[in-house]
């Protein structure tokens, strides 16, 4: 079991819980995150939540601690996995495999690097030239695989678009010799178009942003992305690295790995290519498609190392052989040629990242390997493969991954039980079954022959004529109809969240997908023409020459029908678990906290979803349903022996398996424990608390006998000389603390009788000793004062004082002048010295009010110059209640509009000595006022009063603090859900303020000085 971490850290294991529940799992998920531990157990799954943000947990320190020693010896954390796994590649040469799953910006990526780091680490100390080639090849390739196959998402920063799979190769000595690298379903469409707020991949930028300028001139590109279709959606997104930076690690990196100057060059130039290609544009001209940007289309020649009039003619016609073996050319249409040219651009890059990947295995792949002369050879895993998907537009890309996903929690599920059952009938223990959700029914809809959905798909793009989306949409329906986990508005036309003949819905174990049919034939079917392969295929570049060898049969040749996009994915991830499943494996389940990406938020809703689905409480359940923990006799009893008397320090029985025995009897656990063949397993985890508990409680007394003579003669050492300096520090403190006392009590000795009560009376400075008590008194006196003062006003005043206060924090001094020196009559439509003429009605009016809406108090009433509806400047009066807010006439008070005051969100006031008001609404119909000064006093300032006493207000009744914000010459208001400006202006010659509407929204129109 995990040690050292204190029980404030929650449980360490979650197979430790006392009762296995979602919310008792999720209190100590959260528990852990909030005091920063990220990693936590599941026997040997480590559950990882992503920290957003740097810690310091993976130094040199860290990985001399884990490097060799058991899981249980230390808290969780990724290299105790990444230790287990290695220790049972060495130990007992067995393949073993890391699986790290988890949704998009769980962590997956950075979780594969620290492990990659770790093992990396911990190999080769006697420092041997060809091992440490092999691993910095390893560490190099994630970066450049990452600066070509990861890209900005409205999830994650460094999303990786394609599924990794890493085989790393050992020798008998558990060094590396070489590895392998398997990527699945790079998703190019990305190439050509981006949602919103999302970026092309890094390669991209960073070449752009990064690239030298001369470079950048070779490869006839500007610096800015915006100045290209592809790149333009995600230029102005921030990312948290720098492309500039990251660009010079890429070439770094592969000059490292192994690629040629003249490789990285032709790299570059192919990125150069389909950027300019996304700039060409196609004109019809009534008879033919032209090209008119020559220029560009001479820069895509030259960077491919092919003749201009090829790529204009592989652009603008296609190469069609007819059933007589003739060969004709056939012109694009618009729409055919803008289709040709993405298609292109997307396959140019799949076919570059294909061979960066090619050429990366050819570099670290072993070599010379005999398993007569060097011994058995073993192998790591590490699989970093996209995470479930769930996007406002889903389409063919999350279709693939998605069910990617099903797969690899099929596998999870499966392994997790079969290795239980192996395990126990291993040690001649009874299993007891547990249930779980099986979704090999969800599997079966995508991947089953004949009826699955991707053999629909397939038998809609192998059909001859116009087979559409919808067409092939309408199959599904048919066909899967009266499957639990699909659906479409056909099947459901009262779900209004699909369309109908576009959206259908499968019931995913991690949630309900709905996915667009749009574009699904022609991504499957994946089609490019052959005029562009051949192009490629006849340049004099070897990098691209090498990259489409398809390209040298000749229009004329017949080839067998490529298979689809789906199916190639289909096998290619059916191999993938075939490969896992003849490994070890060993999970780590990576969980997303929140999606502000925030390193101190756990939105625990989103969390208890993934956990779910995850399936990590049948995984605790499945732990625990026979014996959470289990141990070899030895092991055990080395661990444990001093606990008992006849194994402390060794014991004389027969056999280890007795001693254990032993142990057990004397705790009273026989009721609670097995014995297998070879291992003791226990049932539940409070005994093996106990147990622990026990050992933490012996471990100091042993510890403490045999420090006890070094610290007794070291305390021996200092014991006179620490006596005499505490001697003396001791007498000097007493001396500075009484004098500070004295000086306190001289100052302060007449207080009660001075007018402000010492508040101008000057500290002395303490000593550092007493730095809190000095602060703790000077805060008592504050308060002293401040009760001396309060308590001489009168009750009735304290309202008016409160509402001071409140105008006084909310104003945080951005406003001078806020009336806070004069008494403040809140309901002056009700006084007869400031509204003479029509405080009678008022009072009627509001009586009136008073026994309809039954309102408990008045909080501020006052004449107002308002905008209405047609944005016409009228004058009114205002009303604020306890519950209500009231737009009255001004003469007879009959009531034009009222909104409940709990709708109001926030304040918005001037700097300056205006009286204009904005009040926020939740509905974004805003009040913008200008409070008119009665006859009372023609130049009172009542903002601070209505500030204060609706601030107060909300403090006191409803718990909560109104917003106030204070600017300096303009407000910002929502008039009928427009945002208006609200902008100052004084004018010679205005007599009052006034509004006056302007092109951004308002101006308020004031009298000049």
């Amino acid at each position: 079991m995990a040690e050292l971490e204190g029980f404030e850290y929650g449980k360490s294991d979650f197979v430790l819980l006392d009762e296995v529940t979602m919310e008792q799992f999720m209190d100590n998920l959260k528990l852990r995150f909030e005091k920063g531990r990220i990693y936590t157990f599941i026997g040997e799954v480590v559950v990882s939540v992503n920290p957003y943000k740097q810690m310091d947990i993976y130094r040199k320190e860290e990985i001399d601690a884990y490097r060799g020693r058991e899981l249980y010896e230390n808290p969780p954390h990724l290299f105790a996995v990444a230790d287990a796994a290695y220790k049972a590649m060495k130990r007992r040469a067995k393949d073993t495999c890391i699986v790290i799953s988890g949704e998009s910006g769980a962590g997956k990526t950075e979780a594969s690097k620290y492990i990659m780091q770790y093992i990396a680490a911990i190999t080769n100390p006697s420092q041997r030239e060809e091992v440490e080639s092999v691993k910095n090849v390893l560490l190099k390739s994630n970066c450049v695989l990452e600066a070509f196959g990861n890209a900005k998402t409205n999830r994650n920063d460094n999303s990786s678009r394609f599924g990794k799979y890493m085989d790393i190769n050992f020798n008998f000595n558990g060094d590396p010799t070489g590895g392998h690298i398997n990527n699945y379903l790079l998703e190019k469409s990305r190439v050509v178009q981006q949602q919103g707020g999302e970026r092309n991949f890094h390669s991209f930028y960073q070449l752009l942003r990064g690239g030298t300028p001369d470079m950048l001139s070779r490869l006839h590109l500007q610096s800015e992305p915006e100045a290209y279709v592809y790149t333009r959606e995600g230029a102005s997104v921030i990312t948290g690295s720098n492309d500039g930076s990251c660009h010079k690690a890429v070439l770094s990196a592969l000059k490292v790995i192994g690629f040629t100057q003249e490789e990285i060059t032709s790299i570059y130039k192919i990125i150069s290519t389909i950027l300019l290609l996304g700039n060409l544009e196609f004109e019809y001209d009534g008879e033919m498609v032209q090209l008119p940007a020559a220029d560009s289309v001479r820069h895509i020649a030259e960077l491919t190392s092919t003749d201009p009039e090829s790529v204009s003619k592989a652009l603008l016609f296609r190469t069609v052989a007819t059933g007589g073996g003739e060969v004709i050319e056939k012109g694009h249409s618009q729409q055919e040629a803008c289709f040709g040219r993405d298609a292109f651009s997307k396959a140019l890059y799949e076919r570059l990242f294909g061979w960066i990947v090619s050429r990366i295995n050819g570099v670290i792949e072993v070599k010379g390997y005999n398993p007569a002369l060097h011994g058995k050879n073993t192998v790591i895993g590490v699989l970093d493969i996209y995470g479930f998907e769930i996007f406002e537009n889903n389409s063919f890309e999350q279709f693939c991954i998605n069910y990617c996903n099903e797969k690899l929690q099929q596998l999870f599920i499966e392994l997790i039980l079969r290795q239980e059952q192996e395990e126990y009938h291993r040690e001649g223990i009874t299993w007891q079954h547990i249930d779980y959700f099986n979704n090999q029914i969800i599997v079966d809809l995508v991947e089953q022959n004949h009826k699955g959905i991707i053999s629909i798909l397939d038998e809609a793009c192998l059909t001859v004529g116009n087979v559409t989306d919808t067409i092939c949409l309408e199959s599904m329906n048919n066909k899967l109809g009266q499957h639990p986990h699909f659906t479409s508005r056909k099947l459901c036309p009262t779900d209004k969240t699909m369309e109908f003949h576009r959206d259908f819905r499968i019931r995913h174990y991690a949630g309900d997908v709905t996915y667009s049919v749009e574009g699904f034939l022609d991504k499957n079917k994946d089609p490019l023409f052959q005029d562009f392969k051949r192009l490629m295929y006849n340049s004099s570049d070897p990098v691209l020459k090498d990259m489409w060898p398809d390209g040298q049969l000749s229009i004329t040749e017949v080839t067998k029908r490529p298979l689809t996009a789906a199916t190639l994915f289909k096998n290619s991830i059916i191999a993938l678990v075939g490969k896992l499943a003849c490994k070890e494996p060993y999970y780590v389940r990576c969980i997303k906290p929140n999606e502000m990406k925030s390193p101190v938020l756990f939105d625990e809703a989103r969390c208890q979803h993934q956990v779910a689905y995850l399936g990590l409480l049948e995984n605790v359940r499945v732990r625990r349903a026979g014996f959470a923990y289990r141990q070899p006799y030895a092991r055990f009893l080395q661990r444990y022996k001093m606990t008992c008397e006849y194994t402390w320090p060794n014991h004389l029985m027969a056999t280890d398996r007795e001693a254990v025995e032993a142990i057990v009897t004397q705790h009273g656990f026989e009721e609670d424990v097995a014995y297998g063949h070879t291992k003791l397993f226990v049932r539940t985890p409070r005994s093996l608390y106990t147990l622990e508990q026990e050992r933490a409680a012996l471990i100091p007394i042993l510890v403490l006998f045999l420090q006890k003579v070094w610290r007794g003669t070291l305390a021996r050492m200092r014991c006179r000389r620490m006596r005499a300096i505490y001697t003396i520090m001791g007498c000097y403190k007493r001396c500075k603390v009484k004098g500070h006392f004295w000086e306190v009590e001289r100052r302060f000795a007449g207080v009660r009788s001075m007018e402000d009560y010492g508040k101008s009376v000057e500290w002395p400075t303490p000593p550092a000793a007493l730095a809190q008590f000095h602060a703790i008194t000077q805060h008592l006196h504050r308060r002293w004062r401040a009760r001396q003062i309060i308590k001489n006003i009168a009750p009735s005043d304290m309202p008016e004082v409160r509402a001071k206060v409140a105008a006084l924090g909310a104003l945080s001094g951005e406003r001078p002048s806020w009336g806070c020196g004069r008494a403040w009559e809140r309901d002056y439509l009700a006084n007869a010295r400031d509204a003479p003429q029509t405080s009678s009605n008022f009072s009627r009016a509001a009586k009136e009010l008073k026994g309809r809406d039954q309102y408990g108090q008045v909080l501020f009433s006052g004449f107002v110059r308002m905008l209405n509806w047609f944005n016409n400047t009228k004058d009114r009066a205002l009303l604020v209640t306890d519950k209500h807010i009231y737009k009255l006439e001004p003469k007879k008070y009959k009531v034009h509009k009222r909104i409940p005051l709990e709708s109001v969100t926030g304040l918005s006031v001037t700097s300056g000595s205006d009286q204009m008001v904005a009040l926020h609404t939740s509905n974004q119909d805003d009040f913008l006022i200008y409070l008119q000064r009665g006859q009372l006093c023609p130049n009172q300032d009542r903002v601070g009063e209505l500030v204060g006493t609706l601030c107060d207000h909300f403090t006191r009744v409803r718990n909560t603090d109104l917003p106030v914000k204070v600017s300096q010459r303009s407000l910002s208001v929502y008039m009928s859900g427009k945002q208006k400006n609200v902008a100052m202006e004084t004018k010679p010659g205005q007599v009052t303020a006034d509004f006056r509407k302007s092109r951004g929204g308002f101006t308020l129109l004031l009298p000049a000085q």
